[in-house]
């Protein structure tokens, strides 16, 4: 026989017709079948099967009446085979013989045998014969008896009305195309009982083969032309797993219909009845098969018998056409993420010679689903995937069980994107079947299902999740804030675009967070890149539903609609951040006018319209154009979007566009919190800017840092503007403040008004020391400004020093000061400021880094500071670090360590910064003997400061008796630094021709190994030890002895980094408990203060001080909640260590 394959069905897409056939799951106490392998179309190793919707428009009863459209229907899976050449069922009584003859193992149709009883105790429901097919065949027409339980083929209506006594000639149903005649009812046959008529029906039943419906997959229409009335009945036969199509060719359209409803009618009732799981091998390769997906997860696990369809579009088809249609049965599997179609095992074959092409198993991301389309003529069904910027990829598919792929595969989406309110998929389907959606299961995840939802979108366009990065930030405005971070990965700088759409995708509908920032996230691969396969992204409605009305909606790109979907699809997000976020700067020549930012354009018609909450827009480092100052103007004039804050610093503002901005945001005075226009090219004139700045009545913050400003005696900020204004932050950093601005921020200093201020900055203006000392006597009121925090850095404070210094004693400054980079020429003014700031009580936070000396710094300045670190017990943080860079280094010197051991006796300080002063052994040994007597520091930073490894063995050593430190710098620096020295003095060695001279000195060889000597732990350097003989000092080291040093020198920075996190953890531990039982004191003795005077005599408890963020910005290194089995781990080796 020849090989030939069929081509996969592609069904029609048609309006629908009629409700689904009902596919009902086995009742509880539904009896058992003789069909006892049989197994349920669908697995689920989760949940329970879905009550199917039922259909009322089939039904048994209507088959038992005899209605012309009722066909028997069979349901079962397909094999991987074809049965012969495909051709009408006519042919299937001639090829018998030669099937048995070619087929690996048993046929798929099933022969009677000792199931006769079975094939002929069924109920009638429909009979005909089919016409004739090809010239081959004009013989006989094959007659086929539908039952309740098996669709049978005779060679002829007399064979079958020996069976069946109903299906006689007068009363028998004609074939397809000839004159209809009265189809009799359905008849029950009762099984024979004697011996003698076993033999005579055996007899009479040779050639017989018979379909279970329990073995039915699908049954559909077949695509072979227009108009095309052939059927195929797909079936998989359990227990011998071989999968077989049939295909009825009808030339009628009613006797089509027929048979159609009939055979779908019956296969749904005889599955609604009997239910036979499947079989373990068949799950366990199904399993498999999502597991090498990644996808396997036995929570979220269906599976489903299914035929992938063939199609064949144009003219109708010729019966040798139909041998070329190719439908396969496969396993429909839908995972976690993704749904699979997985070929069935390689031991299934079909009852022909002609093998089933091999199928390789095709998988797509359930979140690129984008349409589902359900036929209700017959089993078929379509889904299309379609992943960005590609064009959608269609599966056509039939299967009984429809309803309950589609209602599975519904559930898993909505699983994947529970907060979602619309689908971004097309939902074509049976009403019916919108009244059965499965509940999605509640499994409570933080921030809203992020990270389900972004692992969904990455395993869908095939994205590695661990190059992702993010942080969610409690301590902000506007918290919970999602904070996207930089890309890790072996070169790699920026998120690409399929990246930037998963994680802007799996933000939509997200009501976790209050803020989203893409700070520093580079958004140009999505900057005018379009996707023109489909628009099922695009937001048409905002989150409660109602429309948005756009121009060019469907035409924006797709960072302009990305960008609109997280601003309409949650309302609790107020604040978005996109400083410096896009690298492209507006094109000023050329006839094609700039398309702007997309930001804006984006963003402000929204905001217009009152489509979404967001009212804090930050646009720092966007280069804007005046498409987008248009766009913001239009917004910002009107009163409606009630903006908070709109920052464009460093945008690239030219005076006009400045102007226009400040102007339209005026309009918002009675609900905008901040301006901030620092950065940019504009020229502040103060005449034109009181207008509009006297009509922002609740501003907080104020940024016009790092701009020029017109020359004149006017004040920038008149002193009337500041008291009007209800100042938190106020920064003019870098901006040219003339006297009369100074005198309006003294002024306003001394004003009530200024009694929320938190931070003043005023870095780098140019101010002298008698300007500081001026602000600092507006500030005289002892409890006016406690935590505010002034930026004084780099300004040449040695003009009116002693000013600066005298106001300092007297302990007029703030809580929290901050003059960094300061550069004195005269050592003895910066003496004299050490000395003034061991004197103040009123400030505990205080930054002196960076200080730049005119040299080493003397005897008394060295005094000056170890007093400072050892007297003033008012202090909290201290930061005396130096600098460290190419061009410029500032450090106190070797004095530095004797400084340092003031801190032996200090009571208050909790943080120190010393990183980068060139401490090395001599530092180390301080910090040391610091660290042993010192109770109060918890917070260390020291790194940079060359330490080896022996000095970091000394440091982590101290730990063993000390009980408040919580952090200590890992010297990760001072490592790598270590390792490259050592590395490079034995590449010199080499080079200088160590290992070529056949006796080398002795003063040769002892270099390398003092080297290596010193950096190892706890090892003097090998000069000052014995080193044994002359030989043995004369041998240079072999490359293999080299490389082991340097292994033990790394194993043992290793070592130590883990003894000193063991210290850390105990000490952490020791912490908590302190703080814990400090509660539980505060509590008894407010309880003992209530029981005494009663409680409204009680006193009442002061409100608390801010706490100092102590921790580095850099530094992730927090308090864990370990568990008490951890800490007690943690003591004991501590206590081990210390022994040792």
């Amino acid at each position: 026989m020849p090989d030939r394959r069929r081509r996969r069905s592609l069904s029609i897409f048609r309006p629908p017709l009629a409700p689904l056939t009902p596919i009902n799951d086995e009742p509880p106490n539904s009896a058992p079948t003789t069909l006892k392998t049989r197994r349920p179309t669908s697995i689920d190793q989760a949940d329970p099967p879905p009550s199917t919707p039922t259909d009322a428009g089939i039904s048994r009863s209507n088959s038992k009446h005899g209605l012309d459209r009722l066909v028997s229907m069979k349901r079962g899976t397909r094999p991987s085979s074809l049965f012969g050449s495909l051709r009408s069922l006519s042919s299937l009584h001639d090829e018998n013989e030669e099937l048995t003859k070619t087929a690996s193992s048993p046929s798929s149709l099933s022969s009677v045998g000792p199931a006769i009883p079975d094939v002929a105790a069924g109920m009638v429901i429909h009979h005909g014969a089919l016409p004739e097919v090809g010239p081959m065949f004009r013989r006989r027409c094959p007659y086929l008896v539908l039952t309740d339980n098996h669709l049978i083929q005779f060679k002829s209506q007399d064979r079958a009305s020996e069976i069946f006594p109903a299906v006689s000639r007068l009363g028998g149903q004609p074939a397809s195309g000839s004159s209809g005649q009265a189809r009799p009812n359905s008849v029950r046959h009762s099984r024979l009982s004697s011996t003698s008529s076993v033999f005579e029906l055996q007899s009479s039943l040779e050639g017989l083969h018979s379909i279970p419906l329990l073995n039915v997959v699908a049954v559909h229409k077949l695509d072979d032309g227009e108009p095309y009335f052939s059927i195929e009945v797909a079936y998989f036969n359990d227990d011998t797993n071989h999968a077989s199509t049939i295909t009825l060719q009808i030339h009628d359209p009613g006797e089509s219909d027929s048979w159609l409803i009939a055979i779908r009618s019956a296969a749904s009732s005889a599955r609604s009845t009997t239910s036979v799981p499947f079989s373990q091998s068949l799950v366990e390769h199904t399993a498999r098969a999502l597991e090498q997906e990644q996808d396997y997860d036995p929570h979220h696990f269906h599976m489903f018998k299914v035929v992938q369809r063939a199609n064949k579009s144009g003219k109708r088809s010729s019966s040798d056409d139909l041998t070329k249609l190719t439908s396969k049965i496969c396993i429909l599997a839908i995972g976690l993420f993704k749904v699979h179609l997985v070929p069935l095992p390689k031991t299934s074959r079909t009852s022909s010679s002609t093998s089933l092409s091999e199928l390789n198993g095709t998988s797509h991301g359930i979140a690129t689903l984008a349409s589902v389309k359900v036929q209700t003529f017959d089993d078929s069904f379509q889904l299309w995937f379609r992943r960005p910027f590609q064009s959608s990829s269609a599966l056509h598919l039939a299967a009984l069980c429809v309803n309950e792929v589609v209602l599975w595969l519904r559930q898993a989406a909505e699983f994947l994107r529970p907060d979602w309110t619309e689908q971004p998929f097309a939902w074509m389907v049976p009403q019916t079947l919108d009244d059965e959606l499965l509940p999605v299961p509640a499994e409570g995840e933080e921030h809203g299902y992020f990270d389900r939802t972004l692992t969904a979108y990455c395993a869908a366009y095939g994205i590695n999740t661990s190059t992702i990065r993010y942080r969610i930030n409690y301590s902000c405005e506007d918290a919970p804030a999602f904070e996207l971070l930089p890309i890790t990965g072996a070169g790699r700088i920026k998120y690409n675009s399929m990246e930037l759409l998963a994680i802007l995708r799996a933000l939509r509908y997200n009501e976790s967070f209050g803020t989203i920032s893409l700070s520093q996230t580079a958004l140009d691969p999505l900057h005018g890149l379009y996707d023109e396969y489909g628009w099922e992204h695009t937001p048409w409605t905002t989150r409660s539903g109602e429309t948005v009305e756009l121009e060019n909606q469907q035409k924006a790109s797709v960072l302009i609609q990305e960008i609109r979907a997280l601003a309409v699809k949650s309302k609790r997000l107020r604040r978005l951040d996109f400083s410096d976020c896009l690298t492209r700067r507006p094109s000023s020549a050329g006839t094609i006018p700039d398309v702007g930012c997309g930001i804006c354009e984006a963003l402000f018609p929204l905001c217009a319209k009152q489509y979404t909450n967001v009212d804090w827009i930050i646009l720092n480092g966007i280069m804007l154009s005046d498409v987008d100052v248009d766009y913001l103007y239009a917004a910002a004039i009107s009163k409606d979007p009630h903006f908070r804050a709109i920052e464009v610093s460093n945008c690239g503002l030219a005076d006009r566009s400045f102007l226009a901005i400040l102007q339209a945001l005026s309009h918002q005075g009675s609900t905008l919190e901040c301006v901030n226009f620092s950065s940019n090219f504009a020229r502040l004139e103060p005449l034109n800017m009181r207008e509009y700045l006297d009509e922002l009545a609740y501003i907080r913050k104020v940024d016009f840092s790092n701009t020029y400003r017109t020359s004149g005696p006017e004040p920038l900020l008149e002193l009337r503007t500041l008291v009007g204004w209800k100042l938190e932050e106020l920064d003019l950093s870098r901006t040219s403040i003339n006297i009369e601005t100074l005198q309006a921020i003294a002024a306003y200093l001394r004003s009530p008004q200024s009694q929320v201020l938190r931070h003043l900055r005023l870095n780098q203006c140019g101010l002298t020391g008698g300007n500081v000392a001026d602000l600092l006597q507006a500030m005289s009121d002892p409890g006016l400004f406690q935590d505010l925090h002034l930026h004084i850095n780099e300004n040449h404070l040695e003009q009116g020093h002693d000013r600066l210094a005298k106001a300092i004693s007297q302990s007029l400054s703030p809580l929290y000061v901050t003059m960094e980079m300061l550069e004195y020429k005269d050592e003895n003014n910066f003496r004299l400021l050490v000395q003034a700031w061991t004197q103040n009580t009123s400030t505990r936070y205080l930054n002196m880094s960076k200080v730049s000396l005119p040299s080493e710094a003397g005897n008394e300045t060295i005094a000056a500071l170890e007093s400072l670190l050892g007297d003033n017990q008012i202090l909290e943080s201290l930061n005396i670090a130096g600098e460290q860079a190419h061009l410029e280094v500032a450090n106190f010197g070797s004095g530095i360590c004797r400084a340092l051991t003031g801190l032996q006796r200090n009571k208050s300080l909790k943080l120190l910064h010393v990183e980068h002063q060139k401490l090395g052994m001599p530092g180390a040994n301080a910090l040391a003997s610091i660290l042993e007597e010192n109770d109060t520091l918890e917070y260390l930073h020291c790194a940079g400061n060359g330490f080896t490894l022996q000095a970091f063995t000394v440091i982590v050593r101290s730990l063993a008796n000390n009980r408040t430190l919580v952090h200590l710098a890992s010297m990760e620096e001072d490592r790598a630094v270590a390792i490259k020295k050592v590395d490079r003095e034995i590449d010199q060695v080499r080079e200088s021709g160590l290992r070529s001279l056949t006796m080398p000195t002795k003063a040769t060889v002892n270099t390398v190994k003092r080297s290596i000597g010193s950096a190892v732990s706890g090892q003097l350097p090998f000069s000052n030890r014995g080193s044994g003989s002359p030989q043995t000092q004369k041998r240079p080291h072999s490359d293999k002895e080299l490389a082991g040093m340097m292994d033990t020198i790394a194993e043992n920075w290793q070592r130590e980094m883990a003894v000193m996190q063991t210290y850390l953890t105990r000490n952490r531990y020791l912490a908590k408990k302190r703080v814990a039982a400090a509660e539980e004191e505060e509590q008894e003795q407010a309880s003992t203060r209530t029981s005494l005077y009663g409680s409204k005599d009680a006193t009442p408890m002061g409100e608390p001080d801010r706490q100092l963020t102590l921790t580095d910005k850099d530094d992730d290194d927090e308090v864990l909640d370990e568990g008490d089995e951890g800490m007690e781990e943690a003591l004991m080796m501590s206590k081990k260590l210390t022994l040792e």
